[in-house]
């Protein structure tokens, strides 16, 4: 690990052969639940611990039921193929008997381009033009969050389109890229559902786990391009469906000079709080 702060969640204990030990962010009196980002970061940073060499490709993620703050998370590492150019690896995350997640990892190592291509940046305001965010916990901790137009999704009565641009400038971690990977892949999770609600008055984000029920079912992101950290990063979220009480909505991760870095794609839970199977 680098020589910088890294809160106690992101350094794993060993547990046994391939098995981890993490605590949680968060207070259990405040919120109970623990967050989908969180895993995420563990997954990847467990995933490296049983790594040599490559480097986090993509790690797809499902969420099956919720952990909890109080408790710790156990991680291990399955490691499924580790070849020249390619790697795999299962990491699945545990509190008892009870899995919370598992997580699909790609490694790969790095090679000369072939083809190179990539989208273009949206338009919209830099981060020195962007209203700071209340959201604070819904990115890794030391990262700071600008939201393009001020856009409030725990506002019901705030509506516009699907989408959502947030600025984020991720804490330094010394050179480590798999924590820098950790650190992104922490503040992907959170966006997506209040994203999807922005075009429907009278439903805000504010409301969920209330009377409403929502929860990232899977998560899917990859990395395209080193992250850098200490610089600003811009969040593109879309959702381009909701509907049958769930949610779709994907994601791109670029650098302030228009660098594709990231990209990512969930599928979310949002329901009624008395639908059954919520």
């Amino acid at each position: 690990m680098p020589d910088v702060a890294i809160p106690e969640p992101f350094r794993l204990e060993p547990a046994g052969e391939h098995r981890y030990l993490a605590a949680n962010f968060g207070d259990p009196g405040s919120r109970a639940v623990v967050y989908g980002g969180q895993l995420l970061a563990q997954m990847i940073l467990a995933s490296d611990l049983m790594a040599e060499t490559k480097a986090v490709a993509s790690i797809y993620a499902i969420f099956a039921r919720a952990g909890k703050v109080s408790d710790p998370i156990e991680l291990s590492v399955d490691i499924v193929h580790d070849g020249r150019t390619m790697g795999s690896q299962v990491v699945t995350a545990t509190q008892g008997e009870r899995v919370c997640a598992e997580g699909l990892i790609l490694r790969r190592a790095d090679g000369p381009d072939l083809i190179r291509h990539g989208p273009v940046m949206p338009d919209v305001p830099g981060p020195d033009d962007s209203s700071a965010s209340a959201q604070g916990g819904l990115a890794a901790p030391g990262s700071e969050l600008r939201v393009v137009g001020g856009v409030d999704t725990s506002d019901p009565n705030a509506t516009g389109p699907a989408e959502l641009f947030i600025w984020i400038r991720l804490p330094s971690t010394g050179g480590d890229q798999a924590l820098a990977q950790a650190m992104l892949a922490y503040g992907t999770d959170g966006f997506l559902i209040g994203t999807a609600m922005r075009p429907h008055a009278g439903i805000g984000q504010n409301m969920a786990h209330q009377n409403i029920a929502t929860g990232v079912v899977s998560h899917n992101l990859t990395f395209h391009e080193p992250i850098e950290t200490g610089t600003w990063l811009l969040m593109a979220h879309e959702s381009p469906y909701a509907g049958r009480g769930a949610s779709y909505g994907r994601a791109q991760v670029f650098t302030r000079d228009g660098r594709l870095v990231a990209s990512f794609v969930q599928e979310n839970m949002i329901r009624d709080a008395g639908t059954p199977g919520s």
